[in-house]
């Protein structure tokens, strides 16, 4: 949200709004995401994911439109990377739930059990 100050007035209004409200749009997603119920989540996610593409897509179209420097570019594009890995990891720990390992204790006890 930092960047929109900098793009010129002729873009400011127009694509510069446009990023900053999908950027407001991506937060309040994610805080949705975290507090809907567990069937829900996924579904969350996938608009979040996608709300992280669209920014990706209108961040550039401002770089190829050289309303932001290669440097503003290069610094939002590797966050944008970074949180849409973030939001793929949480995607996949919901989509393939993995078991919570075995503390010592309940292991020694299915071992005398016989179970494995």
């Amino acid at each position: 949200m930092g960047i929109v100050p900098h793009i010129p007035k002729t873009a400011r209004f127009t694509l510069g709004a446009r990023i900053e409200d999908k950027f407001l749009n991506l937060l309040e997603l994610s805080y949705t995401s975290y507090f809907s119920e567990k069937d829900k989540k996924a579904e969350k996610l996938s608009e979040c994911i996608f709300t992280v593409d669209i920014i990706k897509f209108l961040v550039s179209t401002a770089w190829e439109g050289k309303f932001i420097s290669n440097k503003q570019y290069e610094n939002i594009a590797t966050k944008m990377d970074e949180i849409g890995k973030m939001l793929w990891g949480w995607k996949k720990s919901l989509d393939n739930p993995q078991k919570t390992p075995l503390n010592k204790q309940s292991l020694r006890l299915r071992l005398k059990a016989g179970k494995r």
